[in-house]
């Protein structure tokens, strides 16, 4: 099994959207988390933007990156997805991982009414779908988990 944990600034739009589509396509072959180096609450446009895809993330809870770490838990691929121009404050997990950075655009940052943020999320959306996707065909291939592949790993999304 895989162990996969999805990390953004605040754990509450980009890392759950991740978390969510690699347990739903992934299979038992993953077992994934998200969490946030500054966790707050699910964007609530999240939410709604899950259910259309038939996910509910209405109960589910943000959590501190530190706090995985402190309890000991390890992870093969640590993925962050924060904007380009965030990723310095993107954290780092410490230990032992592969360390992936696949930036999506912050849901938090988008302006407008709701149809107009609901769509401009509806587009992030599908662009995490489509990575997760990818990922989990580039991580089941064989030889994927070789240290030396794992650098290699390029989304076709843009």
């Amino acid at each position: 099994m895989k162990r996969v944990l999805f990390i953004c600034v605040h754990n509450s739009a980009r890392s759950q959207m991740a978390e969510a589509y690699l347990k739903s396509l992934g299979g038992k072959e993953f077992q994934v988390e998200s969490a946030g180096f500054d966790p707050t609450a699910i964007n609530p446009l999240v939410v709604e933007a899950m259910a259309e895809e038939g996910m509910d993330l209405s109960g589910k809870r943000t959590q501190r990156v530190f706090d995985l770490y402190k309890s000991g838990r390890v992870f093969d691929y640590v993925i962050t997805v924060c904007e380009e121009s965030d990723e310095a404050m993107c954290p780092i997990f410490p230990g032992m991982t592969h360390r992936l950075h696949i930036p999506f655009e912050d849901p938090a940052k988008m302006t407008g009414n709701h149809e107009e943020k609901m769509a401009k999320l509806r587009v992030i959306r599908d662009k995490i779908r489509t990575v997760v996707l990818e990922f989990i065909e580039w991580a089941n291939a064989p030889g994927a988990t070789k240290l030396g592949d794992l650098w290699e790993f390029k989304p076709a999304r843009k």
